[in-house]
């Protein structure tokens, strides 16, 4: 019977009973990373940069970056990184 690594929410394929131990304890571990991201039990770090390097706003929609050189924490709203705290466009 095949072991399911991960919920089937995250879209993990199961694994057949003849993956050898070591590939299926790789899998465990990633299993458990997953879970984890996905229901954090703790503050976790946010991504640093400074503003010059902060990356295409298209390309993280919906994320929150601390934008190092400003002191502010900022979110793509897939167009533009917004200041959160007063919304204003940063880049």
């Amino acid at each position: 019977m095949p072991t399911f690594i991960g919920p089937p929410s995250v879209g993990l394929t199961p694994i057949g009973p003849g993956v050898p131990a070591a590939v299926q304890a790789v899998l465990a571990s990633m299993q458990d990373a997953i879970r984890a991201l996905q229901t954090p039990a703790a503050p976790q770090p946010v991504f640093a940069v400074a503003q010059a390097g902060l990356p295409s706003a298209a390309s993280y929609p919906w994320c929150v970056a601390l934008v190092s050189d400003l002191d502010i924490l900022a979110h793509s709203d897939g167009a533009h990184w917004r200041r959160e705290d007063t919304g204003a466009v940063i880049v």
